[in-house]
């Protein structure tokens, strides 16, 4: 897709985020389009520019992590505890389409950010908050990451199923399902401000983004049922020779006679303890393992996986990332791009999880190799300084703006 067909070309979107679930959003904004400007913090930068995996060998702010989730990206370094950092995000603001933040509640207001002071400066402003608990509330300045939310949603809770205590999940749903969520009402209140003119103050909560990716519990809690955790019914994930299969014969009403018929089993389906899903569902630990020792019965997986498939039952093999990575699917796909990077040549990213118009959505530019790297551009190119006022502020402390190299 050419660059000028990209959705958001046109707007720009002042980036305040760090971390995950902020960087995100912004991610998806920029690979659509937008002109993205993140505010970097003077001198440290993003914290994740130290995260794992370092990408060049004696400098500690080049970090896979970083990079993947601010690609395409303008860095801008200001210090935003000073009064005249302050003045450069107000400028931004009345250049901007978009301002996203996701500090702590409260701490905009101190830095003077917040969105009654950019909407002064621009009325119309789309102004995203995105925080752990929401912008209001009892455990509104409770201090949150995924793992934190992800206990305290219930989800950890429901995960546990068998296992002697809770445990941590590799998986970072709160954030990117927030920056997901962020992005989607961003795109909304665009639309709304073409047709009425009218801005937005939108508030994403981490906790809620989560809560509502339950499928089933808090459905059925809400009014009265029970919860619907783990071992899950009908889904299994079972040993086969060296490897994991997982599948599933649930979600469908045609996935059980279908079960029943590839392992020749009809019996099953008369048995007074699964002739109904809900029996199935309360008598799991007595079916699921008489599906196991059919499973059992494979050589491999991919013998067990070439059965399921023919008879349109949902299975795959457990797969490492390496194995995901050198998929021939996610090649054709586009998945893993690669942009520039000064040390490295080139260095591989996720792209967004969508195509447009038949094509992936690719990151537009590398992520920024130093902080404040786009800071003359921006200052002087967007908001019109003058060299001798940036390199006053510059002198001062107040911004980050390293000569170019």
């Amino acid at each position: 897709m050419k660059a000028e067909e990209l959705p958001l070309i046109g707007v720009t979107v002042l980036d305040l985020t760090r971390v995950l679930a902020g960087p995100y959003c912004t991610r998806l904004l920029s690979d659509l389009g937008a002109r993205v400007i993140k505010i970097e913090r003077q001198g440290e930068g993003d914290e994740m520019r130290r995260n794992y995996l370092q990408l060049e060998t004696g400098r500690g702010d080049q970090s896979s992590y970083f990079t993947r989730v601010n690609v395409g990206k303008e860095s801008v370094g200001v210090d935003m505890s000073r009064p005249e950092g302050q003045a450069i995000i107000h400028d931004l603001a009345k250049v901007a389409d978009v301002v996203v933040e996701n500090f702590m509640p409260g701490v905009v207001a101190r830095l003077h950010c917040d969105f009654e002071t950019l909407r002064a400066a621009k009325p119309d402003i789309i102004y995203c908050s995105i925080s752990g608990f929401g912008q209001t509330g009892p455990w509104r300045s409770r201090p949150a990451f995924a793992h934190i939310i992800n206990a305290v949603s219930g989800l950890m809770h429901l995960e546990q199923g068998d296992e002697p205590a809770p445990r941590p999940s590799n998986l970072q749903a709160a954030d990117v399902l927030a920056g997901t969520h962020a992005a989607v009402a961003i795109l909304g209140a665009i639309i709304r401000k073409g047709r009425t003119g009218k801005g937005a103050h939108l508030d994403v909560s981490m906790l809620e983004a989560l809560v509502a990716a339950d499928s089933v519990t808090y459905a059925a809690v809400l009014n009265g049922g029970e919860e619907y955790g783990n071992p899950r019914p009908g889904m299994i994930v079972a040993p086969i020779g060296d490897r994991y299969l997982a599948m599933q014969f649930t979600g469908s009403g045609e996935l059980w006679p279908r079960l029943l018929s590839v392992m020749g089993r009809p019996e099953l389906g008369r048995d007074p303890r699964f002739d109904t899903s809900e029996k199935r569902r309360s008598n799991w630990r007595e079916l699921r393992p008489i599906v196991e020792a059919w499973l059992a019965t494979f050589a491999t997986v991919e013998d067990a996986r070439s059965v399921l498939a023919g008879a349109r039952i949902p299975c795959a093999p457990v797969l490492k990332p390496a194995e995901v990575i050198a998929e021939p699917h996610m090649a054709e796909r586009g998945f893993f791009p690669t942009v520039p990077h000064p040390a490295r040549g080139a260095v591989r990213v996720t792209a967004s999880p969508y195509h447009v118009d038949g094509a992936p959505v690719h990151p537009r530019g590398p992520a920024a190799y130093r902080v404040g790297e786009h800071t003359r551009a921006v200052l002087g190119d967007l908001l019109g300084y003058a060299p001798a006022r940036i390199a006053e502020l510059r002198r001062s402390g107040v911004i980050d703006a390293p000569e170019a190299e």
